[in-house]
């Protein structure tokens, strides 16, 4: 296809967005006329100009004529106004969606002359053209993992209800590409997404109460049943394609290297509603959604495998096992199949039987069941083999391969649980146990020395600590019955179904050891003929900068400990350790929060390989550019190519589960590039001269980092005005009444900084326009260097071109200042009682956000930010001017409900149409928390 052509294309497929765009809100027009009148789409248009106008041009009277319009609206059309404004982001977002879709689809058609960039083939291809033999390839393909987890962070504004009718409006949508449609047929589509938008409209955005842990459970459980079991099996089926298409020798079957994991239920750092029994429950909720999954695709094989013995002969091996099954299988669920010259469909109604007997504890440990995910694994095998025996080797590969792939992946567990607290929780429990005992009085009140003494001497030690005869604090019984829910877990539903045991605020090598040492209560680390047998690690979750500094000694002092040593052997010689992008974000700043993570990747890494182990990083980013967000594919790339040997783990929550993968095609394409990253990594991990430019600019690096974070913190933890500014310059007191987490906001019932969450910090400076976390004092970083000399400048011009960490550093502060409005900030500012913070702080955040936005630019060449990613660029542009009604609506809203508050009122009404503008504002910068 020649260059003329791909662009050819290019330009239509924007134009088919735009049509989609164009058509989605031409139907809301229709609706808003409908349900509210000519009047409400008048208003709704003459503001929707009038933002246009002063993003174009801003004229002090033009402004004033749209914030007297504004704040002229009665209440029942305001609620209206902000509705539709919102709806209209949904809508877009959606053909947003559906365009990338048709993008991918658009390359595929032009398959064979264009293969799309970042797909598997493109990596494959790659790699066979740079004459990678097939050794090497099979070596990085067994080295690559990558497990995702799921996690019920409250950074998603929308109801499941409201995600169920985009998914309708998304699959009619997609229909509007299909050239065969008759004009009827698209009549009658039309008429049914009208119907669909009317739905939407009259469906409420807000929920009516917090969500319960076991709802979250629910809404996380809906993309595996919806995509993510398809999607995964298939994604693993195209690796396989490309592999045989350019190493056709290889006989590949890709061992399992990319999974998702799962948060909720197990989850319980600050979130009390997080209780043992809880957590068995997401289990039984988890293993139910697999079995019925299973019994969807032999319901399925049933009416496939219609084979006969009359015309073909089938394994020996087949038969066997169907003899086998008669014996030990009663049949009460599945009925009986008669025809007894159809074996495949004899053999699927005793595997059904034996599928639905899990669920029944009667059966438990007997051959009426599978006990183990491996028997079901056999059988399916068994079909595999039988098939292949009588050459229906495409049937097998359509069918059966695609489920043995899903078992391997799912088990009988769904999603591996991890499980979290906080480490002050363990400390208190020790305190108590070992008082108890007459071990120690205060365990709480030793040095951290005198604690691992201890800890190191009591892991070594096969006497118990605990007895069922000493009566324990609520607090304490609830942390040693999540360890036995572990131990029974494990034994119920398969050791991978829990592995890992999170420890937040992880500050000392203490805080590791108390874990595994309450581990060892219940039998989940042992020592037995003096070999350590451990089923559950311990995982620091360091989070601040100090702890990001701390981590390398803290793993030091622990491989040093030969029985801390043994249970990492027994875990396959792998540790896995969590990094926290928000926290240390919140703590530093974006600027010292990226580099001392990074710094920390390597350090680590370094510690690990003294001690011949191999470490698997957990990197906990959000959706948010102010806690690492990224597409998955940058972030797997960001990392430090040497650090990735042990696998990778990123959490993937909120507003990114839902945009990621609710839809198919997107979710396919997600994974698909994730998997493309991964190999790429994995081969630059090869090529050891790629972290030469940040030997060089180390130091350099560092002395920014510094001064960025003296700025940071002198406005954030130094300034006694700045929480003030904060909580009266965004909606932070109103995201809490937003229903959108079974957690509590902050870990403590406090309003120190400290106490609060990272999520509706970033959330409330986002809603508010500053976006401050994801820039601030990065800025004053680079001046620290650059100081106005032009050589200095020309070096950060040459970073940016040759060092991929600075280069994604200043691509991912563009993102945010191009996402950030001061304009609109300034409108929030106003809020603000004391004229003296107001003007005092916003005029420092002002300056520092034009130092930030000049270095920028220099640094990049560009005359406008984002010249570089000129399609986010026009997106951002398109959509400020029907943000920025939602931004003025807001504040005027905050101000008129707080200051009810304040006089000992309320107004429900007043507080609804708030926490409208906060869904709409989401919807409309596609960012939350």
């Amino acid at each position: 296809m020649t260059d003329l052509t791909l662009t050819a294309n290019k330009v239509n497929s924007n134009n088919m967005l735009r049509r989609d765009v164009r058509f989605l809100g031409n139907i809301l027009g229709e609706v808003l006329v409908h349900q509210g009148g000519n009047e409400l789409l008048n208003i709704v248009e003459k503001i929707r100009e009038l933002s246009k106008s002063l993003r174009a041009v801003f004229l002090p009277e033009l402004y004033e004529e749209f914030k007297q319009l504004i704040n002229t609206l009665n209440p029942e059309i305001r609620h209206q106004v902000i509705r539709a404004f919102a709806i209209y982001f949904q809508l877009v977002n959606i053909a947003e969606q559906n365009h990338r879709i048709r993008r991918k689809r658009d390359y595929e058609r032009s398959a064979g002359e264009s293969i799309q960039p970042g797909s598997i083939e493109s990596v494959i291809m790659e790699l066979k053209e740079r004459k990678v033999s097939e050794e090497q390839l099979q070596e990085i393909i067994e080295s690559i993992s990558l497990e995702l987890v799921i996690t019920a962070h409250p950074t998603e504004a929308m109801r499941r209800a409201i995600l169920d009718i985009h998914k309708r409006i998304a699959d009619d949508v997609t229909m509007l590409d299909n050239p065969t449609l008759t004009h009827r047929e698209r009549e009658q589509l039309r008429d049914k997404l009208l119907n669909e938008v009317i739905t939407l409209w009259q469906t409420d955005e807000l929920r009516d109460r917090k969500p319960t842990v076991l709802d979250e459970v629910r809404n996380g459980l809906f993309y595996f049943n919806e995509t993510l079991f398809d999607v995964l099996p298939d994604v693993y089926h195209e690796l396989e394609r490309c592999l045989d298409k350019y190493y056709p020798s290889g006989g590949w079957h890709v061992p399992t290297y990319l999974r998702f994991g799962s948060w909720i239920g197990g989850d319980r750092d600050g979130n009390p509603s997080v209780t043992h029994d809880v957590t068995w429950e997401t289990l039984k909720m988890q293993r139910t959604l697999a079995i019925r999954k299973y019994e969807e695709r032999l319901k399925s094989l049933f009416r496939t495998l219609s084979f006969s013995t009359s015309i073909v002969s089938v394994s020996e091996e087949l038969l066997s096992s169907i003899a086998e099954d008669s014996r030990n299988v009663t049949l009460t669920h599945a009925g009986f199949w008669n025809n007894e010259k159809e074996p495949y469909r004899i053999k699927l109604i005793y595997m059904f039987e034996k599928l639905n007997n899990i669920l029944d504890e009667s059966t438990k440990g007997t051959m009426q069941r599978y006990n183990t995910p491996l028997e079901f694994l056999e059988d399916l095998k068994i079909i595999d083999r039988s098939l292949r025996h009588h050459f229906a080797d495409y049937v097998s590969d359509t069918y059966v391969k695609k489920l043995i792939r899903q078992v391997e992946l799912f088990g009988f567990h769904m999603a591996t649980l991890d499980i979290r607290q906080h480490s002050k929780e363990h400390e208190n429990a020790m305190t108590e146990i070992l008082a108890n005992m007459n071990i120690v009085d205060n365990y709480s009140s030793l040095s951290e020395e005198e604690k691992i003494e201890l800890l190191n001497q009591l892991l070594n030690d096969p006497r118990p600590l605990i007895s069922e005869y000493i009566q324990y604090s609520e607090s304490t019984t609830e942390v040693l019955n999540v360890y036995r829910i572990v131990y029974d877990a494990q034994k119920e539903f398969g050791e991978k179904c829990i592995t890992s045991y999170l420890i937040s605020m992880a500050e000392a090598a203490s805080d590791v050891l108390e874990v595994m040492l309450l581990a060892k209560e219940v039998g989940l680390f042992r020592k037995e003929k003096g070999k350590v047998q451990c089923t559950l690690q311990a995982v620091p979750l360091f989070e601040t900068v100090d702890d990001l500094h701390a981590a390398p000694a803290i793993m030091k002092t622990l491989f040093d400990l030969p029985i801390y040593r043994s249970a990492v052997e027994a875990m396959n010689d792998l540790q896995e350790i969590m990094l926290g992008y928000s926290d240390s974000n919140k703590d530093g700043g974006a600027f010292t929060a990226n580099w001392e993570l990074r710094m920390a990747l390597k350090e680590l890494t370094a510690t690990a390989k003294n001690y011949d182990v191999k470490l698997k990083f957990f990197h906990g980013r959000g959706g948010a550019l102010g806690r690492g967000g990224m597409p998955l594919n940058r972030s797997i790339l960001a990392q430090p190519p040497h650090t990735i040997g042990g696998g990778i783990k990123i959490t993937e929550q909120g507003e990114v589960l839902s945009s990621r993968y609710s839809v198919q095609g997107i979710a396919y394409r997600s994974l698909e590039q994730a998997t493309s990253a991964l190999i790429q990594a994995a081969m630059l991990a090869r090529t050891p001269h790629t972290d030469l430019y940040e030997s060089k600019w180390k130091d350099l690096m560092e002395s920014i980092s510094q001064a960025s974070l003296k700025k940071y913190q002198d406005l954030i933890f130094r300034d006694p005005d700045f929480m003030t500014f904060f909580k009266e310059s965004t909606p932070l007191p109103e995201i809490g009444e937003l229903n959108i987490g079974s957690r509590p906001s902050k870990r403590k019932n406090s309003d120190r900084f400290e106490d609060l969450r990272a999520i509706p910090w970033v959330f409330a400076w986002t809603q508010s326009r500053y976006l401050l976390p994801a820039w601030y004092a990065a800025g004053t970083g680079l001046q620290s260097f650059y100081q106005g000399k032009e050589e200095n400048m020309e070096t950060m011009r040459h970073m940016y071109q040759h060092y991929s960490f600075f280069q994604s550093m200043i691509d991912s502060l563009q993102m945010a200042l191009a996402k950030a409005d001061l304009v609109i900030a300034k409108e929030y500012a106003g809020m603000i009682k004391d004229e003296t913070i107001r003007e005092r702080i916003f005029t420092q955040i002002e300056e520092e956000f034009k130092l930030t936005s000049s270095l920028i630019l220099q640094i990049t060449g560009q005359e406008d930010i984002l010249d570089n990613v000129p399609v986010i660029q026009e997106s951002i542009r398109l959509r400020n001017p029907y943000v920025d009604p939602l931004s003025y609506m807001q504040v005027e809203l905050l101000e008129e409900l707080r200051a009810l508050r304040e006089n000992g009122e309320d107004d429900t009404v007043l507080l609804r149409e708030v926490l409208l503008t906060i869904n709409g504002i989401a919807a409309g910068l596609r960012n939350t928390g």
